[in-house]
C-alpha cells in the first residue's frame, strides 16, 4: 500500500503513510474552507476528505448569495491509494505552497456550478487543543485541527448567476483535521441507543491586525467538554508568514459563551463569547448574524450525501433550495454557519459563527432531541 508521500521522511508508524494508525471504520483525513465578505454579500465552503478504512473520498462545494438559493455540488468515489490524488470528477484541490496556498478547481459540469479559486494564507497555522469525546467507555471523536485565516482570489459560476471573487474583500478559513469521528451511516447491531447529544460552537474571526479564535464543546447541562481561546497576528500576506508556525499564537486560560436564540429555532440570534487570558482579564466580543449558510451543503447531516457514505465507483449530484424555506428544526437543517459582524473594545471584525445543538441542553432550556427556543 505504498504511496509517493513514502518517498519522504514523515512516518510515525512502522507501517506505510496509507495505513492508519487505528482501526476504527470512521477514521478520516479532511481539508474544510470557507469564504464571505464583510458586508454578507455571499459565502461560499469547500469540504474534500478520506476516509481510509470506508475506502471512499467525497468532496463538495456550497454557494449562497444574500437572499438567493444555496447551491450544492456533491461528489463521491471509490478512494485511491494515492493519497495526493485529491480529485472527484470535475473537483480537484491542489496545494500551491504548503501552508501558504491551495487552489480549487470545480470544471464545468452538469450540476451548473463551477470555480477556480485561490486561498492565500494570512496567518501561520494555528494548531487546537486535541478534541476527544466520549461515548461511555468507547471515544466517539478524537482528533487534531489547525486552523489558517486568509484571503480567496478566482471567480464562481452556479445556476442562477456567477461571481467574482477579490482577494481585497474576500475572507477566508482553511481547517485541517484528522483523526476519529461520527461520519457516514449509523452504526448498526448491538444493544439499542439513542441519538448522540452535541453542542459546538465555533468562531473565527478576523480584525484589522490580528485574529482570534474559539472553540466550544459541551456537554449536556452546559459543562464544559472542550473550552479554548486563541489569538494570532495577521499578516499583510503569505510572503510576510514567518513559517509554519510563528510562536505567537497566544492561548486563553479559558472561554465562555452566551447565545440568544431566534424564538422556536436552535439558531442563533446573537452571541457574546469571552476570552479569559491567564491573567484573569476578560475580552468580551459581541456576534451579531448578517447571512446564513447551511452546512448540509457540505455533506455534514445531509440524508443522501452526508459525508463518509458510499455512493459508487464515482457520483456526483447537485442540488439547490431557498435557506429562507427550510424547517430549521429539521435534522439536516440545524447544523449552519453564519457570517457575523464582530465587536470587541472599540473595534469592529467579520468572521463565523459555526453551531450545532441536538439533543437536550440546560442552558437553552432545551428538554427535547430537537425543541426549540421559547419566545
Amino acid at each position: 500500500m505504498l504511496n509517493k508521500l513514502d518517498d519522504f521522511p514523515i512516518h510515525q508508524t512502522p507501517e506505510p503513510i496509507a495505513v492508519s494508525s487505528t482501526s476504527d471504520r470512521n477514521v478520516y483525513d479532511r481539508t474544510w474552507f470557507n469564504g464571505y465578505t464583510a458586508d454578507g454579500a455571499y459565502y461560499f465552503g469547500i469540504g474534500i476528505a478520506i476516509y481510509p478504512h470506508r475506502k471512499i473520498l467525497d468532496c463538495a462545494f456550497s454557494v449562497v448569495e444574500r437572499g438567493g438559493r444555496q447551491h450544492c455540488f456533491y461528489g463521491s468515489r471509490r478512494a485511491p491509494i494515492e493519497r495526493t490524488e485529491m480529485q472527484v470528477g470535475p473537483f480537484r484541490l491542489e496545494v500551491l505552497e504548503p501552508m501558504l496556498r491551495t487552489r480549487v478547481v470545480l470544471d464545468d459540469n452538469a450540476t451548473g456550478l463551477a470555480c477556480d479559486l485561490t486561498f492565500s494564507a494570512r496567518t501561520a497555522a494555528i494548531q487546537e487543543a486535541r478534541q476527544t469525546l466520549w461515548s461511555g467507555g468507547r471515544r466517539a471523536m478524537d482528533s487534531t485541527r489547525f486552523d489558517q485565516f486568509g484571503r480567496w482570489s478566482g471567480v464562481i459560476n452556479h445556476p442562477d448567476g456567477g461571481i467574482k471573487v477579490d482577494d481585497r474583500t474576500c475572507y477566508g478559513t482553511k481547517d485541517r483535521s484528522w483523526g476519529v469521528r461520527n461520519v457516514g451511516e449509523r452504526d448498526v447491531g448491538g444493544a439499542p441507543m439513542p441519538p448522540p447529544s452535541v453542542f459546538f460552537l465555533w468562531a473565527p474571526l478576523v480584525w484589522d491586525d490580528h485574529i482570534s479564535h474559539a472553540i466550544f464543546f459541551d456537554g449536556t447541562q452546559g459543562e464544559a467538554l472542550v473550552r479554548e481561546g486563541i489569538t494570532a497576528p495577521l499578516y499583510r500576506s503569505e510572503a510576510e508568514i514567518p513559517g509554519v508556525v510563528d510562536g505567537l499564537d497566544r492561548r486563553m486560560a479559558t472561554a465562555r459563551h452566551r447565545v440568544k436564540y431566534v424564538p422556536n429555532t436552535r439558531l442563533a440570534q446573537s452571541a457574546e463569547i469571552d476570552l479569559v487570558d491567564i491573567d484573569g482579564h476578560t475580552t468580551t466580543i459581541a456576534l451579531n448574524p448578517i447571512l446564513k449558510f447551511q452546512m448540509k451543503g457540505l455533506g455534514y447531516g445531509h440524508p443522501q450525501w452526508g459525508q463518509g457514505m458510499w455512493k459508487g465507483e464515482l457520483e456526483i449530484g447537485s442540488e439547490s433550495f431557498d435557506p429562507s424555506t427550510l424547517d430549521p428544526l429539521a435534522r439536516e437543517n440545524v447544523h449552519v454557519q453564519q457570517v457575523v459582524r464582530a465587536r470587541q473594545s472599540g473595534q469592529t471584525g467579520i468572521g463565523v459563527l459555526e453551531q450545532i445543538c441536538f439533543g437536550p441542553y440546560r442552558p437553552a432550556g432545551f428538554s427535547e432531541f430537537l425543541d426549540g427556543a421559547k419566545g
